[in-house]
């Protein structure tokens, strides 16, 4: 079920010599418009500038053309601020670069639906309104000095400042609810007793459109008139939801595959791994020849609906990480698969931790090398907003090739995509960084901990917190340097890993970026070691714990004196 609405718009020039409103309207289908969302916004050039009207059309169409091309796994909001400060700072660029075009500048009301909700975007003094159950309420705040005489002047507007501060704001949708997106043309002509009139007048938001702006131009409106208008007819489903519809219909293999075994188009090679959830073979394209992995589901797990989910959304997001550093989805439509499984690239070699059980030692200039590789791949998934949150060794691959990728979003989590409820705490306990045992949020820290823990068992075999058991709680203390289990290490990779690997998240590596760089620089600008730890620190005791202690004991002295005497 997708997200309906109608829309209409309408833009009359009045008694300008020039119309420099402009108004832009981008409604996708299917699952772009579940994704992304139908983009409707309003620019007004500012008048009496120059370059007013290319101002208003160019901030619409680079908004719009931006934003659709920002990944998928931002959250809209984080999208449209990123795609506003582009197009501020080039409208700025274009005023100083032609003189013709200097103080060039708009207003900008921008709203964005997808599935159940809306979100806008808004500065300057165009207006969105929101017509819901007979009340109109106004959505924006007109971004004018507060004075009688400047009430007509700006004080925000695309392209005015160095710094352009956005109102942004969000809702969840209605069947029934009718917005409008007016130029002020409109609305200070009219005035909100008219603008309400005329919404509840009109089922179709075409002749809305039309009457508001005609109404405008024949009370006297000195400026251009422009209205867009949008009802909602059917609500969508939630994103991710609405996303997975199409995979609803398809089930988990009945029983596992055997080598020789056919699914769809595919031949079973090889049983690559079984884990309690999943299944991965090495299989064969039948037309083409071509190797590549399957990942299904264990039959146990054929009516348990999250983990069904879970997968279809593992393979959502690895969709969207186009880096070397990921492997690769082959894209197959949901009308190709019979059962509930996807496909991704092989590669021949083997993880860390296979090579590790073959006896494979690692040396430190290639361990620096597997950090460096492994950093620019965590750092691409957390500048798409992603959190693996199970990186280890089992979970970094290295081809015959010395590619490095990293596998398993299986438990990765996205801002940006939606509602799939994930285990706490989940991964390897002895990867896992010490704020998760708190049940606190995953967050790109919480990775930079596990590479960390993954180069520091690369070298000693061993855990710099000792090895933790499932369902244990930990008590996490000073790491143990990893000179101990390995003098030939030079300090400045010690400092990184020991970084990294820090109890309190504020003392790692702010981003996988800043542990990159600082692996790739090495001994020519080594980090400082770590700081110790105070004792107060380690013991996790606050100041009014031992305020609480101190009371304690003294209360019982006060009880024994009184008693002695």
């Amino acid at each position: 079920m997708a997200l309906q609405f109608t829309i209409g718009q309408s833009s009359l020039t009045g008694p300008r010599h020039r119309n420099e409103d402009y108004v832009g309207i981008v409604t996708p289908v299917n699952e772009q418009l579940s994704i992304k969302g139908a983009l409707i916004a309003i620019a007004d050039g500012v008048s009496g500038n120059a370059g007013g009207g290319e101002a208003s059309e160019m901030t619409i169409r680079t908004v719009s053309a931006d934003y659709y091309a920002t990944p998928d796994t931002w959250e809209p909001l984080v999208a449209l601020d990123k795609v506003l400060i582009a197009a501020n700072r080039w409208l700025l660029a274009q005023a100083n670069a032609n003189r013709d075009m200097a103080g060039m500048a708009t207003t900008l009301s921008l709203l964005l639906l997808r599935g159940q909700r809306y979100y806008s975007a808004h500065v300057g003094d165009t207006r969105i309104y929101l017509l819901r159950d007979g009340v109109m309420k106004l959505l924006t705040t007109d971004h004018v000095w507060d004075r009688p005489d400047m009430r007509h002047v700006l004080k925000r507007a695309v392209g005015l400042d160095q710094h352009l501060a956005v109102d942004f704001g969000e809702g969840a949708l209605q069947v029934g609810d009718v917005f409008a997106l007016l130029s002020d043309g409109v609305w200070e002509t009219l005035g909100d007793k008219e603008i309400h009139k005329v919404l509840g007048l009109y089922d179709s938001p075409q002749l809305i459109c039309d009457h508001l702006t005609k109404s405008a131009i024949e009370k006297g409106s000195q400026d251009n008139s422009t209205a867009i208008a949008i009802k909602i007819t059917q609500l969508g489903e939630d994103t991710l939801s609405e996303l997975l519809a199409g995979g609803k219909h398809l089930t988990v293999p009945e029983a596992k595959l055997n080598i020789g075994d056919t699914i769809d188009d595919f031949e079973v090679v090889d049983i690559l791994h079984e884990s309690r959830a999943s299944l991965l073979y090495k299989v064969r394209h039948l037309q083409t020849k071509q190797l590549f992995v399957l990942k299904t589901l264990q039959p146990l797990l054929s009516a348990d609906s999250d983990s069904c989910n879970g997968l279809l959304n593992e393979e959502w997001l690895a969709k969207r990480v186009v880096s070397q550093y990921v492997p690769q989805i082959f894209p197959l439509s949901m009308e190709k698969r019979s059962k509930l499984y996807y496909i991704m690239s092989w590669h021949e070699g083997a993880t860390l931790q296979q090579r590790i059980d073959s006896g494979h030692h690692f040396t430190v200039a290639g361990t620096a090398k597997i950090g460096v590789d492994m950093l620019r791949g965590i750092g691409a998934l957390h500048r798409l907003n992603i959190v693996h949150r199970d990186i280890k060794p089992a979970n970094v691959h290295l081809a015959s090739d010395q590619r490095l990728r990293i596998l398993d979003l299986g438990v990765a989590l996205s801002s940006g995509v939606g509602a799939i409820e994930a285990m706490h705490n989940p991964g390897t306990p002895s990867f896992m960084a010490p704020e998760l045992f708190e049940r606190e949020a995953a967050t790109p820290q919480s990775d930079i901990y596990a590479a960390g823990v993954t180069l520091y068992y690369l070298l000693s075999r061993k855990y710099p917190y000792g090895e933790i058991e499932p369902f244990q709680r930990p008590k996490f203390s000073m790491p143990t340097a990893l000179t101990r289990y390995r003098p030939d290490i030079p300090q400045w990779l010690e400092n990184i890993i020991l970084k990294a690997v820090a109890r309190d998240a504020k003392m790692r590596f702010e981003t996988a970026e800043e542990m990159l760089i600082a692996l790739e620089h090495g001994e020519l600008k080594p980090i400082l070691a770590p700081a110790r730890t105070p004792l107060i620190a380690r013991a996790r005791f606050v100041k009014w714990q031992w305020i609480a202690i101190f009371s304690l004991i003294m209360n019982f002295l006060l009880v024994y004196l009184l008693v002695v005497s």
